[in-house]
């Protein structure tokens, strides 16, 4: 199964990540990059592997960016492995792909993550699986918020060992992600009605709620407290992320000229009512 699999890896400054994750890569004849002009040290990285193919390409969206490596780089294996730079495949893991058998109907494989902070596994990360491997001419991406997503025409098995979601680039390249991400993510919950969002983007909607939230989900509910430092590391990236989507849609409802004094959606849900400002009588005239 494995020579029927071509990696297919997005970059942009990835020179921090890059290494672990070819070197997890060793059994692929042919390792598929676009990259997005990378300004650090990534094609240098890249160029001391021979099975590597690089493509650069400036990027514009992660749907037409995963696009052009699926269907424009001449991979001619029937099956890709589309992995995130940062991504690390586990031993385990290389293992379960070596011995996959897909059914007639099987067109994907949905892996789950185990997020590290500099190389330690974390109990209390809340990457969700994706589907990973899939059959080339059975998929397409679309764009969702601040990524994509895969759509497989088949069905999807689960795999069970994880991937090991390890970023190491600086914070200033977090913090400057971040922003880019949350912009995205505002025009999603506030392009979308609220009955068709899920009830984590619900929460979002409120404003005020998500960033408290997601410090005690991470800390408390997920146990992020038994991972010691990264631990708390991680949650407080988390609220902190969701802190910054919340600026953005309070910062939207500052310049909705529609606002007029009402309260934001998210104090409303909370508060009850319509938003509206109290009315306050005073003898002998109407309010």
């Amino acid at each position: 199964m494995l020579e029927q699999i071509t990696p297919l890896i997005l970059t942009y400054n990835e020179a921090p990540n890059i290494v672990r994750t070819l070197e997890a890569l060793s059994w692929a004849r042919d390792v598929v990059v676009v990259d997005s002009f990378s300004e650090d040290e990534t094609l240098e990285i890249l160029a001391r592997y021979p099975q590597v193919r690089v493509f650069q390409r400036k990027f514009g969206a992660h749907e037409s960016q995963w696009n052009f490596g699926l269907h424009q780089t001449g991979i001619r294996t029937d099956w890709i492995l589309a992995l995130d730079a940062d991504y690390t495949l586990t031993q385990e893991l290389v293992d379960e792909l070596a011995t996959l058998r897909p059914t007639n109907g099987t067109r994907g494989y949905r892996a789950k993550f185990t997020y590290c902070v500099k190389g330690r596994r974390l109990r209390s990360g809340l990457y969700p699986p994706v589907t990973v491997l899939y059959h080339r001419q059975s998929a397409r991406y679309m764009q969702d918020g601040h990524t994509q997503r895969i759509a497989v025409a088949g069905d999807i098995e689960d795999l069970s060992a994880p991937i090991l979601h390890d970023d190491r680039k600086p914070i200033e390249s977090w913090i400057l992600a971040q922003l880019r991400y949350t912009s995205l993510e505002k025009s999603k919950l506030l392009a979308e009605s609220p009955d068709g969002l899920s009830w984590t983007d619900r929460i979002r909607r409120m404003r005020l709620v998500a960033p408290v939230a997601m410090l005690f989900y991470c800390l408390i509910v997920r146990r992020g407290i038994f991972d010691g430092w990264a631990g708390f590391d991680y949650a407080f990236q988390r609220m902190i992320a969701e802190a910054m989507l919340s600026v953005q849609l309070l910062e939207h409802d500052l310049a909705a000229p529609e606002m007029n004094g009402r309260q934001p959606p998210g104090v409303v849900s909370l508060l009850g009512g319509n938003g509206l400002k109290p009315k306050h009588k005073t003898a002998g005239v109407k309010s």
